[in-house]
């Protein structure tokens, strides 16, 4: 991946013996003995898995030739191998073994060619000829995702992103990338109306640039491995009703990100924890953590055919954490995932709604911010507090702030409060009916409520 290159550049100026391990003027030096004798000397750390490593170490040898030695992709090749009838990759291979196979089709190949009158000059015209044929964009399209509509700019850099998400600065954004970027999968976690959908959308779609791509689905608890990995889906025919084995969002995303290994993409779950994930994720409990390995899936027809995630396809999903009904993510999956905290009270959302409000030109509204932060503090869930989202409108008014108070933020309460005693419910919703009526004070987070009633009485 490209964002391994400096890593890399560093360690090659570190020790610059490494490179004539591969770039040695030895004519008698095959292919198979640059690559054994660079690899001995590689840290795992900087790139690890052969299929990344050969691919990494073909680019190296061209400085030797590059008609004899041209670039090398595995999952390209992999599929070459199946259309033209050529033996697969060798199961467990290294990367000296992988590319050596590859060269040894592009010597067949170039016979092929000429037997069927396409003379061919050296491996790299054979190699360009394999590209041209697998290029993605001369393959039928793939059946539509829910994506991202391109509305939203993609900024040149994470501080412009950071100035759109009214976040303090760009220091979080960066931890999320270097988190994506070591474990491939992020979920965002906090109380409703934080921006984690919000932010996972923007952050991917940054992330993915013009030449990646990003796939939104959200799961329920009806959501199965066969909604979002793959099953037998029902499809009208001429003489009724058929069945195809279908490729999910998961799927489909991984196939373009194995089309188009040079570009990043992202698929972005929403309300990750709502859906039976164990059930839903399956055997991708394995590849998530082992990204070079690869499983036959459930649906597959040939003993054969193999499944992996690709590296360069990003997992971001959102949990919501008030919801009570629905219980935190089993702990085999938690491991596979790192975890980033959106809570109102923390960065980057707190002081969200001030920036917003600051930024919209909205300065008359800036009591909302005063007066979410008071209702979070009676409100005294952490895992359910008010988010800033319900009032980041850029034309909020009074008569908004009103309207979404009494039909969003004050039935949210209600419900929080649902489980306590009818008389300590009633004294704790009337302190918030009192706190809505002080909206304009002009410090209400840091006014003493009244209240006759000592705190012991109020109820957990």
């Amino acid at each position: 991946n490209w964002r391994k290159l400096g890593e890399f550049r560093e360690w090659c100026q570190e020790n610059p013996e490494a490179l004539n391990r591969i770039w040695a003027e030895d004519e008698q030096l095959t292919a198979t003995d640059r690559i054994v004798a660079f690899a001995s000397i590689l840290p795992s750390s900087i790139m690890s898995g052969p299929g990344t490593r050969a691919k990494w170490m073909a680019g190296l040898l061209m400085g030797v030739d590059a008609r004899e030695h041209p670039p090398f992709q595995k999952r390209k090749f992999d599929k070459a191998y199946e259309l033209t009838g050529y033996e697969p990759s060798p199961k467990g291979a290294g990367e000296a073994a992988l590319y050596e196979h590859a060269l040894g089709f592009f010597d067949k190949f170039m016979d092929e060619a000429q037997v069927r009158g396409l003379p061919l000059r050296h491996r790299l015209d054979a190699q360009s000829l394999v590209w041209a044929a697998m290029n993605p964009k001369t393959q039928p399209p793939a059946p539509p995702l829910p994506m991202l509509n391109g509305v939203e700019p993609i900024e040149d850099s994470l501080d412009a992103l950071a100035r759109r998400l009214y976040f303090p600065d760009a220091s979080r954004l960066r931890d999320i990338e270097s988190l994506l970027e070591e474990k491939k999968q992020v979920i965002f976690y906090g109380p409703p109306g934080t921006g984690k959908t919000y932010v996972a959308k923007a952050l991917a779609r940054h992330l993915a640039g013009d030449s990646g791509s990003v796939d939104i689905v959200q799961f329920h608890p009806s959501y199965a491995y066969e909604d979002f990995v793959q099953g037998y889906r029902p499809v009208k025919t001429d003489g009724g009703l058929s069945y195809e084995l279908t490729d999910g969002p998961l799927l489909r995303a991984a196939k373009r990100a194995e089309e188009e290994e040079d570009a990043d993409h992202f698929l972005v779950i929403d309300e990750i924890n709502r859906g039976n994930l164990a059930k839903v994720f399956g055997e991708l409990y394995f590849l998530l953590e082992y990204r070079e390995e690869q499983l036959r899936l459930q649906y597959s027809r040939e003993e054969d055919d193999r499944f992996s995630l690709p590296d360069n396809l990003y997992i971001i999903g959102t949990m919501n954490t008030a919801d009570r009904s629905i219980a935190l993510v089993d702990l085999a999956l938690r491991r596979r995932f790192y975890f980033q905290e959106f809570h109102p009270d923390k960065e980057p959302v707190k002081g969200l709604l001030a920036r917003f409000l600051e930024g919209n030109d909205l300065r008359d509204m800036r009591w909302v911010a005063s007066f979410v932060d008071a209702a979070n503090e009676e409100l005294a869930d952490h895992e359910a507090a008010i988010g800033p989202s319900h009032f980041m409108k850029p034309n909020l008014d009074e008569d908004m702030a009103r309207r979404v108070w009494k039909h969003a933020i004050r039935p949210y309460i209600e419900e929080r409060l649902q489980d306590e005693r009818d008389d300590a419910r009633q004294r704790r919703l009337k302190r918030f009916d009192d706190l809505w009526e002080r909206r304009g004070e002009a410090s209400p987070a840091t006014d003493e409520l009244s209240d006759d009633e000592p705190d012991a009485d109020v109820g957990s």
